[in-house]
């Protein structure tokens, strides 16, 4: 919790201090209060930004000269760009070449030196491999870093100051789940502000990577029909 709290304070002066919103619409369908927490209104439109800048804050004088890098289809890519744009580093960000268009550019428009990939012929791992050894960066990973959780447990941070400051009790929270720096941090917070608090991660039907991990105890990866069959939606344009 201490490390959530010292994140809060580094990102105070940059991140978005997102509101808790009610929604009628789901209050009726549930027969109950909901409130829900918009962070595509945070800086960069995710709260990856939270993550990317408190790792990024938290470097040395030696790994700054270094600069960052990183691998993301989008939102994290924007996180740490933006973060390290902010510290005046150099960033240099592996995307797939299939990647929304809009998030690619926004990257670039950040300052990164975006390396574009085929996700169904190359290897992700083995690139970021070379990249790093090339450039020396420091690689800023998305979720399985204690930094980029505290960062993104001050989620959960503001949400139970503003539920104390309202006077609202809650029974459950439900928290969107992929690799899971963000239940991991915002659970953290929850709880040891809390207490007593029914925690669930979200995931996709189909993409519940974490839910059949946690049956199997054990880490299961989670395999795309896109990279087995190169089966793919239409790419998002601009107008989309």
């Amino acid at each position: 919790m201490k490390d959530i709290q010292e994140a809060a304070g580094r990102l105070s002066a940059h991140a978005v201090r997102t509101p808790l919103l009610k929604f009628q619409a789901l209050n009726e369908q549930c027969n109950g209060r909901v409130l829900i927490k918009p962070e595509m209104l945070q800086r960069t439109g995710s709260f990856k930004f939270r993550g990317a800048y408190n790792k990024i804050a938290s470097l040395t004088e030696d790994e700054c000269r270094r600069g960052v890098m990183a691998a993301s289809s989008g939102n994290h890519a924007q996180g740490v760009a933006s973060s390290a744009q902010i510290f005046g580093l150099k960033a240099t960000i592996l995307m797939p070449e299939d990647a929304p268009e809009i998030k690619i550019r926004r990257t670039r428009d950040y300052g990164a030196d975006v390396v574009l990939y085929d996700r169904y012929s190359e290897d992700q791992a083995s690139l970021m491999q070379a990249l790093q050894a090339r450039t020396g960066a420091v690689v800023i990973a998305p979720f399985d870093d204690p930094l980029i959780m505290a960062g993104q447990g001050t989620v959960g941070l503001e949400i139970a100051q503003d539920l104390a400051q309202q006077d609202i009790a809650i029974d459950v929270a439900l928290v969107p789940c992929g690799g899971g720096g963000l239940i991991a941090g915002v659970g953290t917070a929850m709880r040891a502000s809390i207490g007593k608090i029914a925690l669930y991660c979200v995931e996709p039907e189909h993409f519940d990577d974490t839910a059949r991990s946690l049956d199997l105890s054990e880490r299961v990866a989670r395999v795309s029909r896109a990279r087995d069959h190169r089966w793919e939606f239409p790419r998002p344009t601009d107008s989309d």
